[in-house]
């Protein structure tokens, strides 16, 4: 089983065409980077578990319908008392959505060691983590210490996916040596690693990540595609072709496309033992796949399987 650690987001999208003067419409969606992963990962037939904190509410309850309805298994989630997280988003010209959070005092954030442990369930061959569930307090450090408990027999995944906005970019760049100690997959995109490293190529940042012990560190580049480095080989794939209706949650399921595609070829448990470049590669094209036909969609909708080419 894949377990995701991280925030659900009710994604609150501003109306391009309001209903009268004076009036801001919103349209609310599901939500957040963790949530879109463990989505993706069940609508493509991925054994998935989702360690969440996700509240009451009507708010609430549009997160839980969205992951059970996509194939998530929410048994060992929080129901939490506190008030969910909300992102007002509009998009701007190219698709791409521009976020205001208000995550004070939020649900996702409040772990306990002892919740946290019933959560994230001791067959998990993988864990996923990451966003700002991983960056923020109280949770975030329970987070990160769970990880390294659990890492002798379980791959470790996670994606900074970096929202500079709530959190300053300098915590991220302190927090990334732990994160890299303890990663065997490290995905991010350009723009994070433009925050996590300014003016540092790719490749450089590979090197150094490897040299703290990521066997795979991955790119996404947007329409530029993927690079990847697996213990210093590099991989490059092209974007899928697609005239996007948004961007929102195209990242997220580019990263369970390529956990899916390790977990098929039975390689997502402990140090990915078995993985190659030529499977690597085939990852990361179905990973694109996948990333392309959600940009078809509005808001963060993944594909299922079926909706893929062949």
């Amino acid at each position: 089983m894949i377990t995701v650690i991280g925030e659900t987001v009710a994604d609150a999208f501003v109306s391009t065409s309001p209903s009268g003067p004076g009036v801001l419409d919103l349209r609310v969606r599901p939500g957040g980077g963790p949530a879109n992963t463990a989505v993706a990962l069940g609508r493509l037939g991925a054994p998935t578990a989702f360690a969440g904190r996700i509240p009451r509410g009507p708010l609430g309850d549009l997160l839980r319908r969205h992951l059970t309805g996509s194939g998530v298994d929410l048994t060992r989630a929080v129901t939490a008392k506190e008030e969910p997280t909300l992102a007002v988003a509009s998009i701007d010209g190219h698709g791409n959505a521009v976020y205001s959070f208000y995550a004070t005092g939020t649900a996702d954030f409040q772990w306990t060691e002892a919740e946290l442990g019933h959560a994230v369930p001791a067959e998990a061959t993988c864990l996923h983590a990451g966003s700002l569930a991983l960056a923020l307090e109280p949770g975030g450090p329970l987070i990160e210490r769970l990880l390294v408990r659990r890492r002798p027999g379980t791959t470790v995944s996670i994606d900074p996916n970096i929202r500079p906005g709530i959190v300053p970019v300098e915590r991220y760049r302190s927090l990334l040596p732990a994160w890299s100690s303890v990663a065997d997959v490290l995905k991010l995109s350009d723009d994070d690693l433009g925050h996590l490293m300014p003016g540092v190529s790719p490749g450089a940042a590979c090197d150094a990540w490897h040299a703290d012990g990521v066997r795979l560190v991955v790119v996404t580049l947007g329409s530029r595609g993927a690079y990847a480095s697996l213990d210093g080989e590099r991989v490059t794939v092209p974007a899928s072709p697609v005239i996007p209706v948004d961007t929102v949650g195209a990242g997220d399921a580019f990263t369970a496309g390529l956990l899916y595609r390790l977990h098929t070829a039975g390689v997502l448990h402990g140090r990915l033992t078995g993985l190659d470049t030529d499977l690597l590669t085939r990852a990361l094209t179905f990973a694109a796949d996948v990333a392309a036909e959600t940009c078809r969609q509005r808001g963060a909708d993944p594909p299922r399987l079926a909706d893929l080419p062949a």
